[in-house]
């Protein structure tokens, strides 16, 4: 370990958090699913205050539900949560790309080719499969963080932990990486090249193919 590498020390709720939100992702944990506090404090081996802390952190995310008389549960899949979400990343993102590129580095670029071809590698590896969606979110990052806009890359990074499950689920139940990979491909040669309109108009049309070809795959889990 290198000696200015900071140590991070995490909460029980942190922990917690991170457990349950992986559960929900990952489909381990079924939408609709009832969430019973003591029953994870139990399985978690921790007391019912930092599962209660965390469940109300992961309603915060969209991933929680709390409902009179019948407590927490995971969020239900939804077509409509689905066009509403990636149509506010398309609005959003396609502003952060097009603020990013005039600023973007060598070394901005070089960091989204090593992301790509870290994603190439997760897709091949049946291992690393469900990595492919967190690397989805740290190569869109690379692009925008240049913008120098950062409380709207916060906003940007809420709504990709909304959308992780329905990406997941497009990700495990649909052939859509390969066309995904060629579209990333392709808006990191525009943005090499600094031409902001064609970067903008495919990154828009990448985040709104998937939402529809998600939208299929949700309505075919609610039949």
């Amino acid at each position: 370990m290198s000696r200015t590498t900071p140590i991070v020390h995490k909460t029980r709720t942190q922990i917690v958090v991170e457990v349950l939100r992986e559960k929900i992702l990952s489909g381990e944990i079924a939408a609709g699913k009832p969430l019973r506090q003591s029953a994870l404090a139990d399985e978690l081996n921790v007391s019912r205050i930092p599962v209660r802390e965390a469940l109300l952190q992961l309603e915060a995310e969209g991933l929680v539900k709390f409902e009179a008389h019948k407590g927490a549960t995971a969020t239900l899949l939804s077509a409509e949560h689905v066009t509403e979400l990636f149509e506010l990343r398309a609005l959003i993102e396609g502003d952060l790309l097009a603020k990013s590129i005039p600023n973007l580095s060598e070394e901005d670029l070089n960091q989204a080719e090593h992301i790509l071809e870290e994603m190439d590698t997760a897709f091949q590896d049946e291992d690393q499969v469900e990595n492919w969606s967190g690397l989805n979110a740290q190569f869109h990052t690379c692009l925008y963080s240049a913008a120098n806009r950062p409380h709207t890359l916060e906003v940007v990074q809420g709504l990709n932990t909304s959308c992780d499950r329905y990406i997941r689920l497009q990700l495990f139940l649909a052939s859509g990486v390969p066309k995904a990979q060629q579209d990333h491909r392709e808006l990191l040669e525009y943005c090499k090249k600094k031409d902001i309109e064609k970067a903008v108009e495919l990154l828009r049309a990448h985040i709104l193919h998937a939402a529809e070809a998600i939208r299929v795959l949700v309505s075919q889990q609610d039949d």
